[in-house]
C-alpha cells in the first residue's frame, strides 16, 4: 500500500465575481477524492481563479479566461498524494452556449 502525503491547495477567487460558489465546488470534489488535501481559498483579483498546489500554480483563469474542469484537477492532486509530481492542468469546464 502507498502512504499518501499531504497535498496543500490554495485557490484565489474573485469575490465580487461570485466565483467563490465556484470555490466550494472544487474543494468539494477535492475533498471527495483526496480527504487528506488541505484546501483553502480567499477572495482576490477581480475575474480571477487562480489553483495552486503545494504552492505551484497549475491553473489560471486569468490566463484561460474559463473555470478548470474540477474532476481533472481533483484526479491531478489525488496523483500528486500518492507521490507523483505536480502538474498544469488544461482541461475546462465545458461552455454551454445557446445561440438564439
Amino acid at each position: 500500500m502507498t502512504e499518501e502525503t499531504d497535498v496543500k491547495v490554495d485557490v484565489e477567487y474573485c469575490g465580487s465575481c461570485g466565483h467563490k460558489k465556484q470555490f466550494l465546488q472544487l474543494a468539494e470534489e477535492i475533498r471527495k477524492n483526496v480527504p487528506n488535501a488541505t484546501v483553502t481559498g480567499a477572495a482576490g483579483r477581480q475575474a480571477s481563479f487562480e489553483v495552486q498546489v503545494n504552492d505551484e500554480l497549475v491553473y489560471s483563469k486569468l490566463q484561460t479566461l474559463a473555470f478548470p474542469d474540477f474532476a481533472a484537477v481533483a484526479d491531478m492532486i489525488k496523483d500528486v498524494s500518492s507521490g507523483k509530481p505536480v502538474r498544469k492542468i488544461d482541461q475546462q469546464q465545458a461552455v454551454d452556449c445557446v445561440l438564439l
